[in-house]
């Protein structure tokens, strides 16, 4: 039973071909893309209307430095979104539940601003691991605190972004199979099963879209202790 559970997250295969880069490739091909007219489809133009907030709410506590990743740091929100949102269609795979991959986003970006600080500012960067007004005994203590807990950072952002959305999908597959086994018993109680269903399918749109942003604004914090 619990082999079948998690026969979801393996990623599929055709011919013994991991589909896992079709899966994220195809997300980008969803998006419509801009004209060369003036004047554009509701559908862009709501695009970009909701892009640009989402950038201008992401980039108002950084500075003028942090201006210069607006554009990766949307791409990943509209990827994680896509792909999030995406996973919770039937028939499909849900990239963003494999920690690796998740990973290999959080590790390198959040390295990236950690090398960025080191580089601009090294001792503004290395004062966060010593808070201010620190006891003299407690000094080494809370370096090594601190610098244990800026290296479990970006383990921290894969584990978050995957266990949530592993936990929705198997919550999701195990209501299903209620519904199935109790339609044919009792229509009363499948049918309460089937609401319950109806509003975790809603709850679990609202966190894939909300881990997808807070993804990308835990990076943007750090990103903000290093510029």
């Amino acid at each position: 039973m619990m082999a079948g559970l998690f026969d979801q997250f393996s990623s599929p295969t055709t011919l013994g071909i991991p589909l896992i880069m079709l899966a994220v490739v195809l997300p980008w091909m969803l998006f419509p893309t801009p004209t060369p007219r003036w004047i554009s489809n509701r559908l862009i133009t709501t695009q970009v209307w909701l892009t640009g907030r989402f950038v201008n709410q992401l980039l108002l506590p950084l500075n003028i430095r942090g201006h210069n990743w607006a554009v990766l740091l949307a791409s990943l929100m509209i990827f994680l979104v896509t792909m999030n949102v995406l996973g919770l269609l039937p028939y499909t795979f849900t990239p963003t539940t494999q920690l690796s991959m998740n990973m290999g986003f959080a590790v390198p970006l959040w390295l990236a601003t950690v090398i960025i600080g080191m580089r601009d500012q090294p001792t503004m960067s290395l004062g966060h691991l010593l808070p201010e007004g620190t006891p003299v005994p407690l000094i080494p203590a809370l370096v090594i605190i601190e610098t244990i807990s800026l290296f479990i950072r970006p383990l921290a952002l894969g584990v978050r972004l995957t266990a949530n959305l592993t936990a929705g999908h198997l919550l999701i597959q195990l209501l299903a199979t209620a519904i199935y086994v109790l339609l044919p018993l009792t229509l009363t109680v499948a049918t309460l099963t089937i609401a319950v269903f109806f509003l975790l399918t809603l709850l679990e749109i609202a966190v894939a879209l909300i881990q997808a942003y807070v993804f990308v604004l835990l990076l943007s914090l750090y990103l903000q202790e290093n510029i």
